[in-house]
C-alpha cells in the first residue's frame, strides 16, 4: 500500500504531499488543473520513461517520492522485498509492516535517477517492484491482464483450490516427463559420443590398473630417490657420528660412550653419601643407554645403505617415470589420479549400461505422457468451468457499468502442446454487443470502455488475484447518471480488498471516496506562472467540490444540497 506521495516541480505542481492510506482515494479538479500529474508521478515511481517536458518550467528537476507499506506475509511483499534487498535497499521496520522509501528524479535535461531504500538503483528495479505493487488502468496505459500469461494466472487464481491441486499434480508429472525425456534424448542423440567416451575411459583405467599406483607413492619414491642420490654423503655422516659416539677401541681418542661411562662411575662411587649425586648418576646412566641405542641405530643404518645401491636407485627412477606418466594425464598427484579413476569407473559403469537405461527411460516417458495427458484434460475442464463463471460475473458487472450489451468471453482451448502450465490456450475477449465478434482486450473498445472492462475484471478478481494498489484514470469517461453511481459503488467494493486511487470528473464516483484530494490550478497572468495546489478535503470542502462538479456552481445551495444527498447515498 502507498502511504503517501510527495511531488516537487512536476508539471504545474510546485510542491504537494498526497496522504493516501487504505480504501478509496479520489482525485478531482478542473480540466487542466493537473490531476493527471498524480498518475504521472505514480508512473515515474513505477519505472516509466522519464520526460523532460514533465519538469515544471524554470525548475532544475522534478522529484517524486513515496513511502510504500508492505504487509507481512503478502505475496507482493515477498517479491518486492527480494528485489529491494538484491539492489541493496534498506527496508524500515514499522512494527506490523515494512516500509520502503522509493524516489525518482528527472532533470530538465531529461536525465533520470531512481532510489530505493536510500540507495541509488537502476530504473528497472523500480519497474520490477512496481508490477507487484500497483496496477494502473488509464486511457493509454498497458493492461495488467493483456498478456496470455497474466490472463491464465488470473483465471487459475479465480478457479480456486481444486484447480490448484490438479495443476500441481499435472506439473509434477510434467517435470518428471521432461526430465526423463531430456535424459533419453541425451542418451540416444549422443550415443556415438558416449561410446567413444566409454572406450577412452576404459583405456585410461586399464593404464592406471596396469601401473597400480598406491596412495602417496609418488611422495614416498621422491624421498627415497633423494636419499639414494646422496648415499655416500649419508654413509659418511652415519659412520662419523657412530665413531664419535662409540670408537670401538680403534684408537685412544675419547668417544661419547666412554666419557659418559666415566662420568657415571665417578658419580656412583659417591652416590651413597648424597641423594642428589645418586640421582645425577642415574640420569647419566640413562644417557649412556641412549648413546648406545643411537650408535646401534647408526650402525644398522650404515649396513642398510651398503645393501642399497645403483640398482635400487634405477628401480625407483623407473617407477617414478611410470607414475609421472599417470600424473601428467590424470592428475597432479597420485592421490588425484586415484580419485579420477574412482569417478571414471562410476561414469564408465553408467555409459556401459546405456541400453538398459534407454529401455527404462522409454517406459517412464510413455507412462508419464499418458498420465500427463489425462491430468491436462482435468485441468482444462476445471479451467473451462471457471472461465464460464468468470465471464458471467464480469459480464454482469459490465451491465451495471453502462455496457449492458457487452460480454466478456473467456476462451479455454485444450489439447495443445503440454507445457509447465498445462496444454491450454487461454484468451480473454470482449464482445462489445450482440452479434459482434469477440476481440482481444484492448482492441475495438474506447479508453473509457476499456477502463470499465478492467474495473469489472478487477472487482471480480479482487479477492483472489489482487495487487496492493489499483489506479484508475478517467475510468468513468463517457458515462453519467446511474452508470456513474454503479462505477463508484464498484470502486468502493474493490477498495474493501485493496487500495484504490481514482482520477475522476464525476461527482457520483467521488462521493464514494474514503479520502478526497482536490487539485486546484491558480494562474498569475502578470508573472506568466501557472501552478496547482493539492489538498485533502474535509467534509464541508467535499460538499463544495461535489457541488462544483455537479453544476459548476459551488456556492449554489441547490447544488450543495444535491452534493450532500450524493454523499449520504454513498455512505448508505
Amino acid at each position: 500500500m502507498i502511504e503517501e506521495i510527495r511531488i516537487s516541480d512536476l508539471g504545474v505542481i510546485t510542491e504537494a504531499t498526497l496522504p493516501l492510506g487504505p480504501g478509496l482515494t479520489v482525485v478531482t479538479g478542473e480540466t487542466g488543473a493537473g490531476k493527471t500529474m498524480v498518475v504521472t508521478a505514480l508512473g515515474l515511481l513505477l519505472g516509466a520513461r522519464a520526460d523532460a517536458g514533465a519538469v515544471r518550467a524554470g525548475a532544475a528537476s522534478a522529484v517524486v517520492e513515496s513511502t510504500v507499506r508492505l504487509a507481512p506475509g503478502a505475496g507482493a511483499t515477498t517479491a518486492v522485498r527480494a528485489a529491494a534487498e538484491d539492489a541493496g535497499a534498506v527496508l524500515d521496520d514499522a512494527g506490523d509492516a515494512l516500509e520502503l522509501l522509493i524516489a525518482r528524479t528527472v532533470s530538465a535535461e531529461g536525465r533520470s535517477r531512481a532510489h530505493a531504500g536510500g540507495r541509488t538503483v537502476p530504473v528497472g528495479v523500480l519497474a520490477g517492484m512496481g508490477q507487484h505493487l500497483v496496477a494502473v488502468h488509464g486511457q493509454s496505459d498497458q493492461l495488467r491482464l493483456a498478456s496470455p500469461a497474466a490472463q491464465r494466472t488470473a483465471l487459475d487464481a479465480f478457479a480456486g483450490a481444486e484447480l490448484a491441486a490438479a495443476l500441481g499434480e499435472y506439473q509434477r508429472t510434467w517435470r518428471r516427463h521432461a526430465d526423463a525425456a531430456a535424459t533419453l534424448r541425451e542418451l540416444t542423440e549422443h550415443q556415438r559420443e558416449r561410446l567413444r567416451e566409454a572406450e577412452s575411459l576404459q583405456a585410461a583405467l586399464e593404464e592406471i590398473d596396469t601401473t597400480d599406483p598406491q596412495p602417496g607413492e609418488d611422495d614416498a619414491l621422491r624421498a627415497e630417490a633423494l636419499k639414494l642420490g646422496n648415499i655416500e654423503q649419508l654413509r659418511i655422516a652415519a659412520l662419523t657420528a657412530h665413531q664419535a659416539l662409540v670408537s670401538d677401541g680403534v684408537d685412544d681418542a675419547p668417544d661419547v660412550a666412554r666419557l659418559v661411562d666415566a662420568a657415571r662411575r665417578a658419580l656412583e662411587a659417591e652416590s651413597g653419601d648424597d641423594e642428589e649425586i645418586a640421582a645425577a648418576a642415574k640420569r647419566v646412566a640413562e644417557v649412556g643407554y641412549l648413546v648406545a641405542d643411537i650408535a646401534s641405530d647408526l650402525a644398522g643404518y650404515s649396513a642398510r645403505l651398503d645393501e642399497s645401491g645403483p640398482a635400487r636407485l634405477a628401480e625407483v627412477e623407473d617407477r617414478r617415470a611410470a607414475l609421472t606418466t599417470l600424473t601428467r594425464r590424470y592428475g597432479s598427484t597420485i592421490d588425484e589420479v586415484l580419485d579420477w579413476a574412482a569417478t571414471s569407473r562410476t561414469r564408465l559403469d553408467e555409459l556401459t549400461d546405456d541400453s538398459s537405461r534407454i529401455e527404462a527411460l522409454q517406459a517412464e516417458v510413455a507412462e508419464a505422457e499418458t498420465a500427463m495427458t489425462e491430468q491436462a484434460a482435468t485441468v482444462t475442464a476445471l479451467r473451462a468451468e471457471a472461465a464460464d463463471r468468470l465471464a458471467t460475473a464480469v459480464s454482469s458487472e459490465l451491465t451495471a457499468l453502462a455496457m449492458k450489451d457487452a460480454t466478456l468471453v473467456v476462451r479455454v482451448e485444450g489439447g495443445g502442446e503440454p507445457g509447465p502450465h498445462g496444454a491450454d490456450e487461454i484468451a480473454m475477449l470482449l464482445q462489445p454487443h450482440a452479434g459482434s465478434a469477440p476481440r482481444p482486450l484492448g482492441k475495438g473498445a474506447s479508453g473509457g470502455e476499456l477502463s470499465r472492462v478492467m474495473l469489472a475484471l478487477e472487482v471480480v478478481l479482487a479477492q483472489v488475484d489482487p495487487v496492493p494498489t489499483f489506479v484508475f484514470d478517467e475510468v468513468d469517461a463517457g458515462v453519467g447518471g446511474k452508470a456513474a453511481v454503479e462505477i463508484g459503488r464498484r470502486l468502493a467494493r474493490l477498495a474493501r480488498h485493496v487500495q484504490v486511487i481514482v482520477v475522476t470528473h464525476l461527482p457520483q464516483v467521488a462521493a464514494f471516496a474514503d479520502r478526497h484530494i482536490r487539485v486546484l490550478k491558480t494562474s498569475d497572468a502578470s508573472a506568466g506562472v501557472t501552478t496547482s495546489d493539492v489538498s485533502v478535503l474535509d467534509a464541508e470542502d467535499r460538499v463544495v467540490e461535489l457541488a462544483r462538479m455537479l453544476a459548476g456552481q459551488e456556492q449554489s445551495a441547490t447544488a450543495r444540497a444535491h452534493a450532500r444527498e450524493l454523499l449520504e447515498a454513498a455512505r448508505a
